[in-house]
């Protein structure tokens, strides 16, 4: 047999000792899994709780103190608000004074009064009724909202008396069924809108007037302060439960020459929420 060459042998490795293992530490301490879900939950609900914090915020400060001449729609809907687009003011003549300006005495509204009505939020259906002719409501379509004809008549009695110069009106039915009447009364001046407020319109524990549907309302008390708007007369008002089939929410607002009347009325109670947001908004826009 032929004897195997030095480069033929196999190469004989020679064995490293291992190292002494190492000796056990002692065994990790695995939280509960119950710990455990109680800590993710937690941290869950303060990461939210911040968020919503600062929504809020900034929410009540957007409200009370945004541009007058960007608005924002406010379209979160996850606490009830509705959809608004953005809502920009409409031009006025060049070097007018906005109707709350010191050196606007009269409390004038330059701008076209049928493009300060709120719009509507996305998804509603408008009202064609409320449209009006050229988007001017007649009066006696104002009083229809009322349903007993002695107030209709002494309403519109105090309108003629005072010098009312048109109405601008908008309504819709949001898609969760709420239905909204926005109707803007304009006068010659602030004295004489302030006079309509006071004794035509809204008294300060009830109003003057029970409209449509609505049979005890009271003075809405919850309306948030930093939801009203500087210079701005408002007066809410909600139907006290039981309030039957459907409830009645009201506000009646007085701005320079102009007087609001802003109904929201829905099957089963109507949202606070939407409520305030539509009141502001409006607010906002002739302010």
């Amino acid at each position: 047999m032929t004897e195997q060459t030095q480069a033929e042998r196999p190469v004989q490795e020679t064995a490293v000792p291992a190292p002494p293992p190492l000796p056990p530490g002692p065994p990790p301490v695995a939280a509960p899994e119950k710990d455990r879900t109680v800590l993710r939950a937690a941290l869950r609900w303060t990461a939210a709780a911040v968020v919503f914090a600062v929504a809020g915020a900034g929410t009540a400060y957007g409200i009370t103190r945004m541009d007058r001449t960007d608005l924002p729609g406010l379209a979160t809907a996850s606490d009830g608000r509705w959809d608004y687009p953005e809502l920009v003011r409409p031009p006025v003549p060049a070097g007018s004074p906005g109707p709350l300006a010191d050196a606007n005495r009269s409390g004038t509204h330059y701008a076209d009064l049928r493009a300060l009505v709120l719009p509507a939020p996305r998804g509603a259906e408008t009202d064609p009724a409320l449209r009006g002719t050229d988007g001017w409501l007649a009066t006696k379509d104002f009083l229809a909202q009322y349903p007993d004809a002695y107030d209709r008549r002494d309403l519109g009695r105090r309108l003629t008396d005072h010098g009312l110069r048109h109405i601008a009106a908008r309504g819709w039915t949001a898609p969760d069924g709420t239905r909204t009447r926005i109707q803007l009364l304009q006068f010659d001046t602030a004295a004489v809108a302030d006079e309509v407020m006071d004794t035509g319109l809204a008294d300060s524990a009830v109003p003057t007037y029970k409209v449509r549907g609505a049979d005890d309302s009271i003075l809405d008390d919850t309306f948030p302060e930093r939801a009203r708007i500087d210079g701005i007369r408002l007066v809410p008002y909600t139907e006290a439960e039981p309030y039957g089939a459907e409830q009645v929410r009201q506000a009646y607002l007085a701005a320079g020459d102009t007087v609001a009347v802003i109904t929201l009325s829905r099957a089963g109670g109507v949202g606070a929420v939407p409520f305030r947001q539509t009141v502001t908004l409006q607010s906002e826009l002739l302010a």
